[in-house]
């Protein structure tokens, strides 16, 4: 048994006083009290403690383009231009490059606050769009960055079978992505089989667009009531949504939830554009959403209705997706600064009955939906849950002054320096005072990785 004590910590939506924190031989928590005075044997957190949170959706590989496409030409304006240029990235990455680059960003995710990352995960075949030896090298790549890290991972195969609603097949640049139902069960169970220390795999359709309802169906019926998260793009951009009616004549999210029984298994990934309807049929059928506030921001998808899903109760959680922002601060601040500037109000997202900080509701949110999109029965500092959580730095430039009770506030909306000091990961530390211990060379090998893309 491990034990830690912390003068502050942020335990079931509230700061306590003088916590210790108890985790077992499994590295799981088995006892959080308040009010305790240190015993000899705990060791001495000596900042604030948080939970970590769920980076509920990413593709690692794009990290490798991550500021490099913000240059327009011609023509280029829009979430498509931007699919083109990362299509040309995904057919020159192979496995050993994926690995050097997910790496990397598994550590930045760290450093963000970020201790378990769930791969929507569609980079599949070699480039010739042929198999590999090992139908799992890509996900093996992923699998061997996230232990090099030290990050829980949450892999997520990806049904991807043609390229839009009116065509039965992939688009050429699209046919490393290529995975049918019986693929993509096939790869989940095969990676859940193996049982890697922190890892887990779920299953993923790319959008509606790219599975017909036959596809989607099929692969329903194999994963039947098995306990893995089921993941979806849906309703991102509005071109997606007029698509879609134009080919079933229902917008994504009504036409998903009326040709499919969703469950809590279930996140729809964006679900940018959401009428309050679909949003009650949402949550009536107790799916969840992954918002992704730095990506939609940076593709120009759109505003989700954040009051709509809160109000709703929805389950909700974040996602890097295409790595623009790499932590989790940033992202809730995206999420709450779009609300105002398209309602022009403040702390939209705070409730005054119940929780009238705004960056602390939209932290609980997040923490409680997380777990249900990496298919975790437990998460943050409560019993059961991994042993992971972060420590804040109250010397940095965010936290200068500011008592523990406002410590949230500040981190999310006044942060010029990183105030995430330490990352424990299942008990262990993996970010110490900022800085990783296989940093240096990780950075090197994505730095070689980079150079060799760059000379393809």
């Amino acid at each position: 048994m491990t034990t830690f004590w912390a003068a502050h910590a942020f335990v079931d939506g509230a700061w306590r006083e003088r916590v210790e924190l108890r985790a077992g031989a499994d590295r799981h928590w088995t006892s959080i009290r308040d009010g305790v005075d240190r015993a000899p044997e705990a060791v001495d957190v000596t900042g604030p403690v948080i939970p970590s949170l769920v980076d509920a959706h990413s593709h690692a590989f794009q990290r490798a383009m991550a500021g490099l496409a913000e240059r327009r030409n011609a023509g280029e304006v829009d979430f498509w231009s931007w699919r083109d240029r990362m299509y040309a990235v995904a057919l020159r990455i192979g496995p050993d490059q994926l690995r050097a680059i997910a790496a990397q960003l598994y550590v930045e995710l760290l450093r963000g606050g970020y201790t378990q990352v769930c791969e929507f995960h569609y980079l599949k075949r070699p480039a010739d769009g042929g198999n590999y030896a090992n139908p799992l090298a890509f996900a093996h790549a992923l699998g061997d960055a996230a232990a090099d890290a030290g990050i829980g991972l949450t892999t997520l195969p990806v049904l991807y079978r043609r390229a839009g609603f009116t065509q039965d097949s992939l688009r050429d640049d699209q046919r490393r992505f290529r995975l049918d139902a019986d693929g993509v069960w096939a790869d989940c169970v095969a990676l859940n089989a193996a049982r890697h220390p922190l890892q887990n795999a779920g299953v993923a359709i790319h959008s509606l667009r790219a599975a017909s309802r036959e596809d989607v169906a099929r692969l329903l019926a194999i994963v039947g009531d098995a306990d893995v998260p089921i993941h979806i793009h849906v309703a991102e951009q509005t071109r997606e949504v007029d698509d879609c009616v134009a080919a079933t004549g229902k917008r994504p999210i009504e036409w998903l939830c009326g040709a499919f029984p969703l469950d809590a298994r279930w996140q729809l990934v964006h679900a940018t554009h959401a009428t309050r309807a679909e949003i009650a049929a949402v949550a009536a059928a107790g799916a969840g959403v992954v918002l992704c506030p730095g990506t939609e921001a940076n593709l120009g998808d759109g505003v989700p209705d954040l009051p709509g899903w809160l109000a709703a109760r929805v389950p909700w959680s974040i996602g890097s997706d295409s790595q623009v922002t790499r932590g989790w601060p940033e992202e809730l601040r995206w999420l709450e600064y779009a609300q105002r500037l398209v309602r022009r109000e403040r702390n939209v997202a705070a409730d005054p009955g119940r929780e009238p900080s705004t960056a602390a509701r939209l932290f609980a949110a997040a923490l409680g939906g997380g777990a249900r999109a990496a298919g975790l029965p437990a998460w943050g500092l409560q019993a059961g849950a991994r042993a992971d959580f972060l420590v804040l730095d109250p010397f940095s430039d965010a936290l200068l002054g500011v008592l523990p009770e406002r410590a949230l506030d500040a981190l999310v909306f006044s942060s010029p320096s990183a105030a995430i000091r330490d990352v424990y990961v299942a008990g262990q530390r993996v970010i110490r005072d900022g800085a990783h211990e296989r940093g240096d060379a990780i950075a090197s090998e994505f730095t070689a990785a980079m150079r060799e893309l760059s000379a393809q």
